[in-house]
């Protein structure tokens, strides 16, 4: 009997939060749908993805932390991008719905992936509009409603909510993020979006905790967020969205989707922010 395909997304841990936080891992999902239709390997698919990034932040659930994660890869839709985010060069016909491309489309990355990040094309064909449509509802939307609804429920059980939306990064610059290839990137890199999706003392005391921790911490440089902070934040009525990326140097090896020795450091030591957050949190309580 074939086996049944998992659910799009899955939420770890209590359904509605018991503590003002809330976790999202958008990028981490590795079921390829049979509907994908890519010339690509699965090995190739997946050198897109924020491997492991769940399993990283799953000891949160047992503290009354909702972890919100995607099961379909992020070369199939990327959740991180508003649903009129879409690529024109990918379209089989005239698009029928909202249209907005960023500069993500441009570069071929957008809401659905055009090619990988070493420009190697995902389709030999364009994409029918019913079957764009068929992804944003399957994929996105559920997404989407599914994270809107743990933080507005974390923000009216608590009067105000930290939602961490949760990535990891490759060691090194690109040419298409920071302009220049190859020089290392930082530990962590925190995104608010130049202050506007948390108040600064969130941001500040993240980044206190982990530089006490010994990493090296970067604010906005070169991930600022992107549209899952912009969406649900509104720090102003104690909504707070917070962008964490980790260095993959941190816990896998950088030739091969595997852990190494280093997650388990890693792990000890965000569930330690963890820990320190929900107090803070929770001291600040309305």
């Amino acid at each position: 009997m074939e086996a049944q395909p998992p659910p799009p997304i899955l939420v770890h841990g209590p359904a509605r939060a018991t503590v003002p936080l809330v976790l999202d891992s958008p990028h981490s999902g590795t079921w390829m749908p049979p509907d994908f239709g890519s010339v690509r390997s699965v090995a190739e698919l997946r050198e897109g993805e924020d491997s492991f990034i769940d399993e990283l932040w799953l000891p949160a659930t047992t503290r009354g932390v909702p972890l919100l994660a995607a099961q379909f890869p992020r070369t199939y839709l990327d959740p991180n991008r508003a649903a009129d985010d879409l690529d024109p060069a990918l379209f089989a016909e005239d698009w029928d719905g909202p249209l907005a491309p960023t500069g993500k489309a441009a570069i071929g990355i957008a809401l659905i992936w055009r090619k990988l990040l070493n420009d190697a094309p995902i389709y030999e064909r364009r994409l029918a509009n019913a079957e764009i449509r068929q992804r944003i509802a399957r994929c996105h939307t559920p997404y989407h409603d599914t994270l809107s609804r743990l933080i507005a429920d974390a923000a009216a059980d608590h009067g105000q909510v930290l939602h961490i939306n949760c990535h990891s990064m490759g060691e090194s610059s690109s040419r298409d993020i920071e302009g220049v290839a190859g020089l290392p990137r930082a530990d962590i890199v925190l995104g608010d979006r130049d202050g506007s999706t948390c108040a600064p003392w969130v941001t500040a005391f993240v980044r206190d905790e982990l530089a006490a921790a010994g990493l090296d911490v970067r604010i906005n440089d070169p991930f600022k967020g992107v549209e899952l902070v912009r969406a649900y934040s509104a720090p102003a009525l104690g909504r707070h969205s917070l962008q964490l990326e980790v260095n993959k140097r941190l816990y896998m090896h950088s030739d091969r989707i595997e852990k190494h020795r280093g997650f388990a450091t890693l792990q000890a030591t965000l569930m330690r922010l963890v820990d320190r957050l929900i107090d803070r949190l929770e001291e600040d309580t309305p």
